[in-house]
């Protein structure tokens, strides 16, 4: 490995690995016998994708808020501060409290380590080896840039988004790249960034957040669009659970149709060029975008079906084996032929939400009754408590696992790893780590089980229609797709206040065009020969990235809803004109002065 390490790579279902380093481009791994090579193309809609995130490793969370992934896969990195002044609890707060922490480095040094440990080569091997051939990667757009004012490190983590590109490749996975934290946030919870309220597409910062967010995708899509690692980076999640019933259907829908175009302009139309878009359902439900953009080149709709969230119970796993297959093997089957691809991009085993900070920092559980209101269901030791778990009991959750992968078809287990917590030195949301399940013994072996178990509810019948996949007939919508859905929307919701967009602050496309590093290879004794892209796919596509009209007022992108700046633009009293983005004021606490605890 890089740090000089080795390991034993170990994979029973006939797959392999392979890496030159005089052209460490080449794609000839392959994860498992069943699993088309990075060189051939995955039939999607037939080959199945089984699948797991990267939680918490480019966008480390601690907790997470209603209907989604509550406890943190990374809670060493939060635990120091539960107790301070200004305690962590997302990455916003995070950064502030390390940039004091300058015993480890500051913000740089303890997030570099982070991302440097947490997720290794070795754990890539281990995930093809697990029978498994796709990685769901989330990345936050401080990736590219923050703004004054923004307290997360930039950058850092595309370094590492490389390192995944090139891990993947050498051990056959494919990447589903999420775009999973946007500027002013898009859902309000922790994992987007800064835990507050939903202000893309919401709110009167809503429309320039969408903006910003779409500049983003256009620099990633025109990265990962470019032939050298096109094969390998094959899905673009656009945006990370969408509050859409709170930002209207109608709108998040402008927004997808705007986020296909520029990522078609970046990669062109057609199986081999770029990546398939891959659009939350906003929990709306993936039935209600039956029949979106009907024509359209290799688009995909993502559910994250959770169970543990919802009302508790005391029954064990043997008698709920049959939740799985009722409860999503029609939903998802139906969704792949009134939709097209149709995946499960979370889903976990926790059938309660027994477990570290499962539903906010120092808050309680809905399953022992000390958290919002929940009347007692029982006590949460038994759940957790996996080093006792006896065997029937590890069978039970197996049983779990394999309908749920049977019912989802196409799914991305959250997450690989969960860190061992700082105070009891052993993971406290098992049910939550695949890695963890495979070493005790509640995982499958081999995720082929699944097949058939939820049968006949769960049986698509394969394939997808050519243009679904990039065939004949990819690329035409209809016509009125544009006139249905324009961007931007004409409104924009702003309970209160103005929701016209055209009252609404915007950015302009003038601020220059970014591109993405590209990956840099050395090797001993070599000559190394690849081309590794200039980080644009389409010389064609000129349009900048978004920026502040300098003759205009902008609020804090996480204000909230609120009334707009009146008047918009003409008045330059302090605006900024140096021609970098204006840094706002945090509304919170001021972070603890260096060296306090």
């Amino acid at each position: 490995m890089d740090d000089g390490t080795t390991f034993t790579y170990s994979n029973q279902f006939g797959g392999y690995w392979y890496y030159d380093p005089e052209n460490p481009l080449t794609n000839y791994a392959c994860a498992q016998s069943w699993t088309p090579p990075i060189n051939e193309t995955f039939q999607y809609g037939t080959d199945n994708i089984r699948g797991v995130n990267l939680g918490g490793w480019l966008v480390p969370e601690p907790v997470s808020h209603i209907r989604t992934r509550f406890f943190g896969p990374a809670p060493a990195l939060f635990e120091p501060f539960v107790n301070t002044t200004y305690p962590a609890v997302d990455e916003w707060t995070l950064s502030y409290n390390l940039m004091n922490e300058t015993s480890q480095g500051g913000l740089s040094g303890v997030m570099t380590n982070h991302y440097e440990t947490f997720i290794t080569e070795q754990d890539f091997a281990e995930i093809a080896g697990a029978g498994l051939n796709h990685v769901r990667i989330p990345l936050g757009y401080w990736a590219i840039e923050t703004w004054a004012g923004e307290p997360f490190l930039e950058h850092v983590s595309w370094t590492y988004f490389l390192k995944a590109i090139e891990w993947a490749r050498k051990y056959g996975l494919r990447i589903n790249l999420d775009f999973h934290a946007l500027p002013g946030s898009q859902n309000g919870w922790n994992h987007s960034g800064k835990l507050g309220t939903v202000n893309v597409l919401y709110g009167p910062m809503g429309l320039a957040n969408a903006q910003r967010s779409l500049g983003y995708i256009r620099i990633l899509a025109e990265f990962i669009s470019q032939p050298q690692y096109s094969n390998v980076v094959t899905i673009f999640g656009i945006t990370n659970e969408p509050m859409g019933t709170t930002m209207g259907q109608d709108q998040l829908a402008s927004y997808y149709v705007e986020a296909y175009d520029i990522i078609r302009t970046a990669s062109g139309i057609g199986e081999g060029n770029g990546p398939y878009v891959l659009y939350h359902d906003g929990f709306f439900g993936v039935a209600q975008w039956a029949g979106f953009l009907t024509g359209a080149d290799r688009i995909a709709i993502d559910d994250h079906p959770y169970v543990c969230f919802e009302g508790q119970s005391a029954t064990p796993y043997s008698q709920r084996l049959t939740v799985p297959c009722s409860s999503w093997g029609a939903m998802f089957n139906d969704s792949m032929t009134a939709f097209g691809l149709t995946t499960a991009g979370e889903f976990s085993n926790a059938i309660n939400d027994c477990g570290l900070w499962v539903n906010g920092v120092g808050d309680g559980t809905r399953f022992e009754g000390t958290y919002d209101g929940y009347a007692y269901t029982g006590d949460c030791t038994p759940w957790i408590d996996y080093q006792n778990w006896d065997d029937a009991f590890k069978q039970s959750i197996e049983q779990w696992a394999l309908a749920s992968m049977s019912a989802l078809q196409n799914w991305f287990f959250w997450t690989w790893k969960i860190g061992n917590s700082t105070v009891t030195g052993k993971v406290e949301a098992p049910q939550w780590s695949y890695q963890l399940g495979l070493q005790g013994g509640w995982m499958p072996t081999d995720p082929r089980q699944a097949d058939g178990v939820c049968t006949p509810t769960a049986e698509f019948d394969a394939p997808l229609s050519a243009w679904q996949t990039g065939g004949q007939g990819a690329g035409n919508t209809a016509g009125s797709a544009a006139a249905q859905y324009p961007w931007p929307p004409a409104t924009i919701s702003n309970p209160g206040f103005v929701s016209a967009a055209a009252d609404l602050p915007t950015y302009t496309p003038t601020g220059g065009q970014v591109t993405l590093a590209a990956p840099t290879f050395t090797a001993a004794s070599t000559t190394v020969s690849a081309s590794v892209g200039s980080g644009w796919e389409n010389a064609k596509d000129t349009v900048q990235k978004y920026t502040a009209i300098q003759t205009c007022e902008y609020l804090f992108p996480w204000v909230g809803p609120t009334a707009p700046p009146a008047p918009l633009c003409g008045n330059t009293n302090g605006r900024r004109d140096d021609g970098e983005e204006e840094a706002y004021a945090f509304p919170a606490p001021t972070p603890p002065p260096a060296g306090s605890s």
